[in-house]
């Protein structure tokens, strides 16, 4: 989820629901112990990953009281920057383990040589299909979420007009000039978006294209004439433009469609104040426009303190951690033993189907379709 969201979404919780939020960029848990990892014996280990990586100070604190060992977090922006800096110091490591690369970025860490083997206890419980380096266990899940269309409630209610519910619904001329979607080639959700319309409708030239009339690259070009309007970023998107979000509403955003997360919608309702409990959230999902997107963590090769790197990588997928995730993340657990907040289970869209593209077709083609896409869209 992006950034802004999880550290506005983690100020509301500490409002409301009296969690801790995770410590600034020096780590939770944080004690005489907390030092650079390295040394025989030492006691601290590194967890570096993206800005949204957040877990509330009590869990981190019970993975020390269970291993002895205490965690320093090294943030690095968002996703895409963290594992372009894991890369470019791969021969000196920043710390133990990373965590926060996703499907869209797999590759590009595997291919680089990132990370070691590990196969992590309580892999068992993770679905196979999330097990995307099952043969050689560099990777391990730990977490799911899905880049959906969210639509304004009151604005189709008003307009006594049904929400749209799949990617061929966008582009009927009921929803002309209502969608706003992020840049792909400056935002993870908007590349999320772009990906789930070539699972749909393949690259010109597929089978699967030819049968939808020309592949992605044709859908586009009708979601253009429906005037899409397009921004930079996920913040601008949802916070400014879409109408049916809390802060859309108080910067007059006129636009009731959004590419955002399956989550939002719970998240909106905590972000009311004071806490109701009302029948539906404000804002819905379009369950036929989504893509799925897994994190991972790794072990990184070079690791000053490997035992402590595989320690934690555990102590991700355990139930503690697992159950912690939703409602600091905003993502779903990849441990199916973990149960989901019941805001989650309450107010969440319930994904049946969620499009993915394989790892490796990503990285081949991931500049040629942004590449070709900003062509067609932006011009």
């Amino acid at each position: 989820m992006n950034t802004t969201l999880r550290r506005a979404l983690g100020a509301a919780l500490v409002g409301v629901l009296g969690l801790p939020a995770l410590a600034a960029c020096g780590g939770s848990g944080s004690s005489k112990n907390s030092e650079s990892s390295g040394g025989k014996g030492d006691k601290t280990v590194t967890l570096v990953s993206h800005d949204s990586f957040a877990a509330s100070d009590s869990v981190l604190k019970e993975f020390t009281q269970q291993t002895g060992y205490t965690v320093k977090v090294l943030k690095s922006g968002d996703a895409g920057q963290a594992v372009n800096q894991a890369i470019l110091s791969k021969s000196h490591p920043q710390g133990d383990v990373f965590f926060g690369v996703d499907n869209t970025l797999l590759s590009r860490a595997l291919d680089n040589g990132l990370f070691t083997s590990y196969q992590a206890k309580g892999l068992d419980r993770v679905p196979g299909d999330l097990q995307l380096d099952a043969a050689q266990h560099r990777v391990t899940p730990i977490d799911t979420g899905d880049i959906c269309v969210n639509y304004d409630r009151a604005y189709f209610a008003d307009h006594k007009l049904a929400p749209p519910q799949t990617l061929d619904d966008l582009v009927k001329p009921e929803y002309k000039n209502l969608l706003v979607t992020e840049n792909s080639a400056t935002s993870s959700p908007g590349l999320a978006f772009q990906l789930a319309t070539i699972a749909k409708f393949g690259d010109g030239g597929t089978s699967q294209g030819e049968a939808s009339g020309g592949g992605w690259q044709d859908y586009w070009k009708k979601l253009k004439d429906n005037n899409v309007e397009v921004v930079d970023g996920w913040e601008q998107a949802y916070n400014s433009r879409f109408s049916g979000s809390a802060a859309g509403k108080k910067a007059k955003g006129d636009k009731p469609l959004v590419v955002s997360y399956a989550s939002s919608p719970p998240a909106e309702v905590l972000d009311m104040k004071p806490q109701p409990d009302p029948k539906d959230a404000p804002t819905g999902v379009a369950t036929g426009t989504c893509f799925r997107q897994t994190e991972f963590a790794g072990l990184l090769k070079g690791a000053k303190n490997p035992d402590g790197g595989k320690a934690l990588i555990d102590f991700l997928l355990s139930k503690t951690f697992q159950e912690d995730m939703p409602l600091q993340m905003f993502v779903k657990p990849a441990n199916q033993d973990a149960k989901l907040p019941e805001v989650f289970t309450k107010y969440g869209a319930q994904i049946d189907s969620s499009a993915t593209v394989d790892p490796q077709k990503i990285a081949k083609n991931r500049d040629q379709w942004v590449k070709a896409w900003s062509s067609l869209v932006l011009k």
